[in-house]
Protein backbone atom coordinates (compact mmCIF):
# COMPACT_ATOMS: atom_id res chain seq x y z
CA UNK A 1 0.00 0.00 0.00
CA UNK A 2 1.43 3.34 -1.08
CA UNK A 3 0.66 6.44 0.98
CA UNK A 4 -0.09 9.89 -0.30
CA UNK A 5 2.47 12.42 0.87
CA UNK A 6 0.07 14.09 3.29
CA UNK A 7 -0.79 10.76 4.96
CA UNK A 8 2.88 9.81 5.22
CA UNK A 9 3.73 13.19 6.74
CA UNK A 10 0.99 12.82 9.34
CA UNK A 11 2.63 9.57 10.46
CA UNK A 12 6.10 11.13 10.31
CA UNK A 13 4.90 14.01 12.48
CA UNK A 14 3.34 11.60 14.99
CA UNK A 15 6.72 9.84 15.30
CA UNK A 16 8.58 13.11 15.94
CA UNK A 17 10.04 13.66 12.46
CA UNK A 18 9.84 17.40 11.61
CA UNK A 19 7.69 18.20 8.55
CA UNK A 20 6.52 21.57 7.14
CA UNK A 21 3.35 23.12 8.53
CA UNK A 22 0.44 22.29 6.26
CA UNK A 23 -2.71 20.30 5.58
CA UNK A 24 -4.52 18.44 2.83
CA UNK A 25 -7.19 20.24 0.75
CA UNK A 26 -9.76 18.74 -1.58
CA UNK A 27 -11.29 21.98 -2.90
CA UNK A 28 -9.83 25.36 -3.91
CA UNK A 29 -11.64 26.95 -0.96
CA UNK A 30 -10.01 24.54 1.50
CA UNK A 31 -6.61 25.27 -0.06
CA UNK A 32 -7.18 28.99 0.36
CA UNK A 33 -8.13 28.55 4.02
CA UNK A 34 -5.02 26.48 4.75
CA UNK A 35 -2.79 29.05 3.02
CA UNK A 36 -4.41 31.92 4.94
CA UNK A 37 -3.81 30.13 8.24
CA UNK A 38 -0.16 29.59 7.32
CA UNK A 39 0.02 33.26 6.27
CA UNK A 40 3.08 32.97 4.06
CA UNK A 41 4.06 31.67 0.63
CA UNK A 42 3.02 28.04 0.26
CA UNK A 43 3.88 24.97 -1.78
CA UNK A 44 0.83 23.29 -3.33
CA UNK A 45 1.49 19.64 -4.16
CA UNK A 46 -0.70 17.29 -6.17
CA UNK A 47 -1.40 14.15 -4.15
CA UNK A 48 -0.78 11.24 -6.49
CA UNK A 49 0.85 7.86 -6.02
CA UNK A 50 3.18 8.10 -9.03
CA UNK A 51 6.73 9.44 -8.95
CA UNK A 52 8.16 12.37 -10.87
CA UNK A 53 5.27 14.73 -10.16
CA UNK A 54 7.59 17.75 -9.82
CA UNK A 55 8.83 17.41 -13.38
CA UNK A 56 5.25 16.81 -14.50
CA UNK A 57 4.05 20.14 -13.05
CA UNK A 58 2.44 18.66 -9.97
CA UNK A 59 4.16 21.00 -7.48
CA UNK A 60 3.59 24.75 -7.60
CA UNK A 61 4.09 27.74 -5.35
CA UNK A 62 1.60 30.45 -4.43
CA UNK A 63 0.87 33.32 -2.11
CA UNK A 64 -2.20 32.99 0.16
CA UNK A 65 -4.29 35.17 -2.16
CA UNK A 66 -3.52 33.01 -5.22
CA UNK A 67 -3.64 29.58 -3.53
CA UNK A 68 -7.25 28.91 -4.58
CA UNK A 69 -6.47 29.50 -8.26
CA UNK A 70 -3.35 27.32 -8.22
CA UNK A 71 -5.17 24.55 -6.34
CA UNK A 72 -8.07 24.76 -8.78
CA UNK A 73 -5.72 24.18 -11.72
CA UNK A 74 -4.08 21.20 -10.03
CA UNK A 75 -7.38 19.64 -8.93
CA UNK A 76 -8.60 19.79 -12.54
CA UNK A 77 -5.48 18.06 -13.86
CA UNK A 78 -3.87 14.66 -14.19
CA UNK A 79 -0.29 13.93 -13.21
CA UNK A 80 1.25 11.09 -15.20
CA UNK A 81 -2.22 9.79 -15.99
CA UNK A 82 -3.48 9.91 -12.38
CA UNK A 83 -6.38 12.18 -11.51
CA UNK A 84 -5.57 14.77 -8.82
CA UNK A 85 -8.28 14.59 -6.15
CA UNK A 86 -6.46 16.42 -3.36
CA UNK A 87 -3.50 18.72 -2.79
CA UNK A 88 -1.13 19.24 0.12
CA UNK A 89 -0.80 22.91 1.03
CA UNK A 90 2.20 23.58 3.21
CA UNK A 91 4.55 26.37 4.19
CA UNK A 92 7.26 26.99 1.59
CA UNK A 93 10.56 26.46 3.37
CA UNK A 94 13.95 27.86 2.54
CA UNK A 95 16.44 25.16 1.59
CA UNK A 96 20.10 25.53 2.49
CA UNK A 97 21.11 21.90 1.86
CA UNK A 98 19.45 18.65 0.80
CA UNK A 99 20.05 15.10 2.07
CA UNK A 100 18.60 11.68 1.33
CA UNK A 101 17.48 9.07 3.87
CA UNK A 102 15.52 5.85 3.37
CA UNK A 103 14.84 2.44 4.87
CA UNK A 104 14.00 -0.50 2.60
CA UNK A 105 14.00 -4.29 2.76
CA UNK A 106 17.16 -5.81 1.28
CA UNK A 107 15.77 -9.14 0.14
CA UNK A 108 19.18 -10.57 -0.69
CA UNK A 109 20.49 -9.85 2.82
CA UNK A 110 17.08 -10.50 4.42
CA UNK A 111 17.46 -7.39 6.55
CA UNK A 112 16.28 -3.79 6.61
CA UNK A 113 18.74 -1.52 4.81
CA UNK A 114 19.22 2.14 5.71
CA UNK A 115 20.54 4.29 2.87
CA UNK A 116 21.66 7.86 3.37
CA UNK A 117 23.46 10.48 1.32
CA UNK A 118 24.58 14.08 1.67
CA UNK A 119 23.12 14.59 -1.83
CA UNK A 120 19.32 14.66 -1.76
CA UNK A 121 16.69 15.81 -4.21
CA UNK A 122 18.15 13.59 -6.95
CA UNK A 123 17.23 10.25 -8.48
CA UNK A 124 18.82 7.85 -6.03
CA UNK A 125 19.13 5.14 -8.69
CA UNK A 126 21.21 7.47 -10.88
CA UNK A 127 23.33 8.51 -7.90
CA UNK A 128 23.90 4.86 -6.96
CA UNK A 129 25.00 4.05 -10.53
CA UNK A 130 27.20 7.10 -11.08
CA UNK A 131 28.59 7.74 -7.59
CA UNK A 132 27.97 4.71 -5.35
CA UNK A 133 30.52 5.96 -2.83
CA UNK A 134 28.20 8.88 -2.00
CA UNK A 135 25.58 6.55 -0.52
CA UNK A 136 26.01 5.15 2.99
CA UNK A 137 24.48 1.68 3.37
CA UNK A 138 23.81 0.18 6.79
CA UNK A 139 22.07 -3.15 7.42
CA UNK A 140 20.13 -3.56 10.64
CA UNK A 141 19.66 -6.97 12.20
CA UNK A 142 15.89 -7.10 12.83
CA UNK A 143 16.51 -9.19 15.96
CA UNK A 144 18.65 -6.45 17.50
CA UNK A 145 17.61 -3.02 18.71
CA UNK A 146 18.69 -0.15 16.46
CA UNK A 147 20.24 2.38 18.83
CA UNK A 148 20.59 6.17 18.52
CA UNK A 149 24.40 6.02 18.39
CA UNK A 150 24.17 3.83 15.28
CA UNK A 151 22.01 6.44 13.56
CA UNK A 152 24.52 9.14 14.48
CA UNK A 153 27.30 6.98 13.04
CA UNK A 154 25.41 6.82 9.74
CA UNK A 155 25.13 10.63 9.78
CA UNK A 156 28.87 10.89 10.45
CA UNK A 157 29.63 8.60 7.51
CA UNK A 158 27.53 10.92 5.33
CA UNK A 159 30.30 13.47 5.88
CA UNK A 160 28.17 15.92 7.85
CA UNK A 161 29.53 18.59 10.16
CA UNK A 162 29.53 17.79 13.87
CA UNK A 163 26.61 20.12 14.64
CA UNK A 164 24.40 18.35 12.06
CA UNK A 165 25.19 14.78 13.09
CA UNK A 166 22.79 14.61 16.09
CA UNK A 167 19.96 16.29 14.15
CA UNK A 168 20.20 14.08 11.08
CA UNK A 169 20.93 11.04 13.25
CA UNK A 170 17.73 11.64 15.21
CA UNK A 171 15.71 11.66 11.97
CA UNK A 172 17.38 8.44 10.79
CA UNK A 173 16.65 6.73 14.11
CA UNK A 174 12.98 7.82 14.10
CA UNK A 175 12.54 6.84 10.43
CA UNK A 176 13.82 3.32 11.12
CA UNK A 177 11.48 2.88 14.08
CA UNK A 178 8.55 4.14 12.01
CA UNK A 179 9.55 1.62 9.32
CA UNK A 180 9.46 -1.25 11.82
CA UNK A 181 6.35 -0.06 13.68
CA UNK A 182 4.18 0.08 10.56
CA UNK A 183 5.58 -2.98 8.71
CA UNK A 184 6.83 -0.79 5.88
CA UNK A 185 8.50 -1.89 2.67
CA UNK A 186 9.83 1.64 2.07
CA UNK A 187 10.16 4.75 4.21
CA UNK A 188 11.95 7.57 2.39
CA UNK A 189 12.72 11.26 2.83
CA UNK A 190 13.98 12.92 -0.33
CA UNK A 191 14.90 15.58 0.29
CA UNK A 192 15.62 15.91 3.96
CA UNK A 193 16.49 19.59 4.06
CA UNK A 194 18.53 21.88 6.23
CA UNK A 195 16.51 25.08 6.63
CA UNK A 196 18.32 27.51 8.87
CA UNK A 197 19.01 25.54 12.04
CA UNK A 198 16.25 23.00 11.42
CA UNK A 199 16.31 19.64 9.65
CA UNK A 200 12.94 19.01 7.98
CA UNK A 201 11.40 16.23 5.88
CA UNK A 202 10.39 18.21 2.78
CA UNK A 203 8.94 15.11 1.16
CA UNK A 204 7.78 11.75 2.49
CA UNK A 205 7.22 8.37 0.90
CA UNK A 206 5.80 5.38 2.68
CA UNK A 207 4.84 1.94 1.40
CA UNK A 208 3.40 -0.63 3.79
CA UNK A 209 3.28 -4.37 3.19
CA UNK A 210 -0.28 -5.26 2.12
CA UNK A 211 -0.12 -8.46 4.15
CA UNK A 212 0.30 -6.43 7.35
CA UNK A 213 -2.79 -4.22 6.96
CA UNK A 214 -4.76 -6.42 9.38
CA UNK A 215 -2.38 -5.17 12.09
CA UNK A 216 -2.99 -1.53 11.13
CA UNK A 217 -6.70 -1.34 10.49
CA UNK A 218 -6.62 2.44 10.75
CA UNK A 219 -5.01 2.45 7.31
CA UNK A 220 -8.22 1.03 5.83
CA UNK A 221 -9.85 4.41 6.50
CA UNK A 222 -7.33 6.29 4.35
CA UNK A 223 -8.12 7.60 0.87
CA UNK A 224 -5.33 5.56 -0.70
CA UNK A 225 -6.43 2.20 0.69
CA UNK A 226 -7.85 -0.14 -1.92
CA UNK A 227 -8.20 -3.91 -1.72
CA UNK A 228 -5.65 -5.50 -4.02
CA UNK A 229 -7.15 -5.73 -7.52
CA UNK A 230 -4.31 -7.26 -9.50
CA UNK A 231 -1.01 -9.03 -8.95
CA UNK A 232 2.04 -7.12 -10.18
CA UNK A 233 5.74 -7.98 -10.29
CA UNK A 234 8.40 -5.76 -11.90
CA UNK A 235 11.05 -7.60 -13.91
CA UNK A 236 14.22 -6.63 -15.79
CA UNK A 237 13.08 -6.77 -19.44
CA UNK A 238 11.47 -4.22 -21.75
CA UNK A 239 8.15 -5.89 -22.75
CA UNK A 240 5.40 -5.36 -20.17
CA UNK A 241 3.09 -8.38 -20.03
CA UNK A 242 -0.52 -8.07 -18.86
CA UNK A 243 -2.98 -10.99 -18.82
CA UNK A 244 -6.31 -11.98 -17.31
CA UNK A 245 -5.24 -14.91 -15.19
CA UNK A 246 -1.88 -16.08 -13.90
CA UNK A 247 -1.71 -18.91 -16.42
CA UNK A 248 -2.38 -16.67 -19.42
CA UNK A 249 0.11 -14.10 -18.16
CA UNK A 250 2.83 -16.71 -17.60
CA UNK A 251 2.12 -18.29 -21.00
CA UNK A 252 2.56 -14.90 -22.65
CA UNK A 253 5.82 -14.39 -20.75
CA UNK A 254 7.09 -17.82 -21.84
CA UNK A 255 6.31 -17.00 -25.48
CA UNK A 256 8.08 -13.65 -25.19
CA UNK A 257 11.19 -15.49 -23.93
CA UNK A 258 10.83 -18.17 -26.64
CA UNK A 259 10.75 -15.50 -29.35
CA UNK A 260 13.89 -13.83 -27.99
CA UNK A 261 12.38 -11.05 -25.86
CA UNK A 262 12.51 -10.20 -22.16
CA UNK A 263 9.39 -9.57 -20.01
CA UNK A 264 9.40 -6.33 -18.03
CA UNK A 265 6.36 -7.11 -15.87
CA UNK A 266 4.03 -9.81 -14.69
CA UNK A 267 0.61 -8.19 -14.23
CA UNK A 268 -2.45 -10.38 -13.73
CA UNK A 269 -5.70 -8.38 -13.89
CA UNK A 270 -7.70 -11.47 -12.90
CA UNK A 271 -11.17 -12.47 -14.03
CA UNK A 272 -13.94 -9.94 -14.61
CA UNK A 273 -11.58 -6.96 -14.84
CA UNK A 274 -13.41 -3.67 -15.40
CA UNK A 275 -12.56 -0.90 -17.85
CA UNK A 276 -10.98 1.06 -15.00
CA UNK A 277 -8.71 -1.82 -13.95
CA UNK A 278 -7.53 -2.23 -17.56
CA UNK A 279 -6.77 1.49 -17.74
CA UNK A 280 -4.92 1.46 -14.41
CA UNK A 281 -2.93 -1.65 -15.33
CA UNK A 282 -1.71 -0.12 -18.60
CA UNK A 283 -0.87 3.19 -16.92
CA UNK A 284 1.06 1.33 -14.22
CA UNK A 285 3.32 -0.58 -16.58
CA UNK A 286 4.03 2.34 -18.92
CA UNK A 287 5.06 4.45 -15.93
CA UNK A 288 8.28 2.42 -15.90
CA UNK A 289 10.72 4.10 -18.32
CA UNK A 290 12.41 0.85 -19.38
CA UNK A 291 9.15 -0.52 -20.83
CA UNK A 292 9.27 -0.29 -24.64
CA UNK A 293 6.20 -2.38 -25.52
CA UNK A 294 3.03 -3.47 -23.72
CA UNK A 295 1.73 -6.95 -24.53
CA UNK A 296 -1.89 -7.40 -23.41
CA UNK A 297 -3.08 -11.03 -23.56
CA UNK A 298 -6.82 -11.44 -22.93
CA UNK A 299 -8.94 -14.54 -23.42
CA UNK A 300 -12.39 -13.35 -22.44
CA UNK A 301 -14.42 -15.58 -20.15
CA UNK A 302 -15.71 -13.65 -17.16
CA UNK A 303 -13.66 -10.75 -18.51
CA UNK A 304 -15.52 -9.22 -21.47
CA UNK A 305 -13.52 -8.26 -24.53
CA UNK A 306 -15.53 -5.06 -25.07
CA UNK A 307 -14.72 -3.88 -21.52
CA UNK A 308 -11.05 -4.57 -22.20
CA UNK A 309 -11.17 -2.62 -25.46
CA UNK A 310 -12.78 0.41 -23.81
CA UNK A 311 -10.21 0.31 -21.02
CA UNK A 312 -7.41 0.25 -23.61
CA UNK A 313 -8.86 3.22 -25.50
CA UNK A 314 -9.23 5.25 -22.28
CA UNK A 315 -5.73 4.33 -21.11
CA UNK A 316 -4.15 5.52 -24.35
CA UNK A 317 -6.01 8.82 -24.08
CA UNK A 318 -4.54 9.42 -20.61
CA UNK A 319 -1.07 7.98 -21.23
CA UNK A 320 1.92 10.16 -20.43
CA UNK A 321 4.17 8.08 -22.71
CA UNK A 322 3.58 6.87 -26.24
CA UNK A 323 4.35 3.15 -25.84
CA UNK A 324 3.45 0.63 -28.57
CA UNK A 325 0.67 -1.74 -27.52
CA UNK A 326 0.27 -5.29 -28.82
CA UNK A 327 -3.10 -6.86 -28.02
CA UNK A 328 -4.29 -10.43 -28.30
CA UNK A 329 -8.05 -10.24 -27.76
CA UNK A 330 -10.49 -13.16 -28.05
CA UNK A 331 -13.40 -14.63 -26.11
CA UNK A 332 -16.62 -13.18 -24.68
CA UNK A 333 -17.91 -10.27 -26.79
CA UNK A 334 -14.77 -10.42 -28.93
CA UNK A 335 -16.49 -9.03 -32.05
CA UNK A 336 -17.62 -5.92 -30.17
CA UNK A 337 -14.23 -5.53 -28.51
CA UNK A 338 -12.39 -5.87 -31.80
CA UNK A 339 -14.76 -3.35 -33.42
CA UNK A 340 -14.02 -0.81 -30.65
CA UNK A 341 -10.28 -1.26 -31.22
CA UNK A 342 -10.67 -0.94 -35.01
CA UNK A 343 -12.71 2.25 -34.67
CA UNK A 344 -9.99 3.70 -32.42
CA UNK A 345 -7.27 2.70 -34.89
CA UNK A 346 -5.68 0.25 -32.44
CA UNK A 347 -4.35 -2.97 -34.05
CA UNK A 348 -4.92 -6.38 -32.44
CA UNK A 349 -4.18 -10.05 -32.94
CA UNK A 350 -6.23 -13.19 -32.27
CA UNK A 351 -3.19 -15.50 -32.33
CA UNK A 352 -1.21 -15.54 -29.09
CA UNK A 353 1.95 -16.69 -30.86
CA UNK A 354 1.72 -14.00 -33.54
CA UNK A 355 1.09 -11.34 -30.89
CA UNK A 356 4.20 -12.43 -28.95
CA UNK A 357 6.30 -12.36 -32.12
CA UNK A 358 5.03 -8.86 -32.92
CA UNK A 359 5.82 -7.57 -29.42
CA UNK A 360 9.39 -8.89 -29.64
CA UNK A 361 9.85 -7.47 -33.16
CA UNK A 362 8.78 -4.01 -32.00
CA UNK A 363 11.00 -4.09 -28.89
CA UNK A 364 14.06 -5.06 -30.93
CA UNK A 365 13.37 -2.34 -33.49
CA UNK A 366 13.22 0.43 -30.85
Amino acid sequence: MKFYEYSAKELFRSEGIPVPEGSVARTPQEASEVAENIDSEVAIKAQVLTGGRGKAGGIRFAKPETAADVASDLLASRVKGEEVKSVLVERKISIDREFYVSVVIDRAARMPLIMASSEGGVDIEELAAESPDKIVRYHVNPLDEFLPYEAREIARKMGLESELIPKVGAVIWKLYHLFRKYDARLAEINPLVLSGDDVIAADAKLEVDDDSIYRHREFMELDEYEPEEFAFVKLDGDIAVIGNGAGLTLTAMDLIKLKGGEPATFLDIGGGASEDIIRRAINLVISHPDVKVVFLNVLGGITRADDVARGVVNALKDAERDVPLVIRLTGTNEEEGQRILKDAGIPFETSLERAAEKAVEISKAL
